[in-house]
């Protein structure tokens, strides 16, 4: 039996960009805990990975010209992104790190629900996986006596994954982004935020250094620029053009995974019966949707 290694090879890749996003936590976890504001580990991340991208992209003579109007779209998408990392590492103070990353992983189906409004209508299997998702988010919010899980916290999640799935939509809806690489839409995005979480950083009164102190806060920024944030992002693209948008997605199941795993064993955040019930409808919701449906 002949393997196909592009298909190998984007199963291999879908599988790293679940792995490296789901890291988030355990890069950013010592930053906030360490007294780092939010805002300042975010500029930091984005900036980090804009001038990594930056020399990239001047390594490889690509241009950096957009015109106007995509100019515009990237804005919109640079702040949807912004919007994204905000609110998921904002969710982080309230409620376990791999519950925040395992809400995130709503947005297919949020996806599929912002499609109806354009008249995109899902299918029964959609339908099933929405309703099953909401149960299991539900059981996640419920206390069984062994951690308070704040609402807050989830509903701050519900908002990260809200600002993806319309970063989502926009780009596969808009023809002019479409013309855009991956590369450069990447580093236009995290541009936008690096300008964002400046502005915010210094709105706030405290110094962009407060918290990020040590050659170990400096090694979670990098960590965090380059696992979660580049590499992410190019083997989603990568694995998007090998095997189809929809299996790439399935493979989206090792970042809620991974985020567990890493609050469990890094950080001894408890992993409760209702956590584990609760994610693994969740995820099997969001995992049906996606596999019922065709590419």
């Amino acid at each position: 039996m002949k393997i196909d290694k592009d298909i190998v090879a984007g199963y291999a890749a879908g599988i790293v960009t679940g792995v490296t996003y789901g890291l988030n936590p355990l890069f950013a976890m010592p930053l906030l805990n360490g007294g780092a504001p939010v805002e300042n580990v975010l500029f930091f991340r984005y900036a980090l990975s804009v001038l990594m991208l930056g020399c990239w992209l001047a390594f490889r003579r690509e241009s950096f010209r957009v015109s106007s109007r995509q100019l515009v779209r990237l804005v919109i998408l640079g702040a949807l992104f912004t919007m994204s990392s905000l609110f998921l590492f904002e969710a982080y103070r309230f409620i376990p790190s791999g519950m925040a990353t395992t809400v995130v992983f709503l947005y297919p189906v949020l996806v599929a629900v912002i499609m109806v409004f354009l008249r995109v209508y899902p299918t029964w299997q959609v339908w099933f996986s929405i309703i099953l998702t909401f149960v299991g988010v539900y059981i996640l919010s419920k206390n069984d006596g062994a951690h308070a899980v704040q609402t807050k916290g989830l509903v701050i999640a519900g908002c990260s994954a809200l600002a993806y799935a319309m970063f989502i939509v926009i780009i596969n809806r808009s023809k002019m982004i479409r013309k855009v690489s991956n590369t450069l839409l990447t580093f236009y995005a995290l541009l936008v935020g690096t300008a964002v979480f400046c502005i915010k950083a210094l709105a706030g009164g405290h110094s962009l250094m407060l918290g990020i102190d040590g050659a170990g806060a400096w090694a979670n920024l990098v960590g965090l620029a380059v696992l979660p944030t580049i590499v992410s992002t190019a083997t989603l693209a990568l694995a998007t053009r090998k095997i189809g948008a929809a299996k790439a997605s399935v493979l989206g199941v090792f970042e809620p995974i991974t985020a567990i795993l890493v609050g469990a064993l890094a950080f001894g955040e408890p992993v409760t019966a209702n956590v584990i019930i609760g994610i693994a409808l969740t995820m099997a919701a969001v995992v049906f949707m996606i596999v019922s449906s065709s590419d």
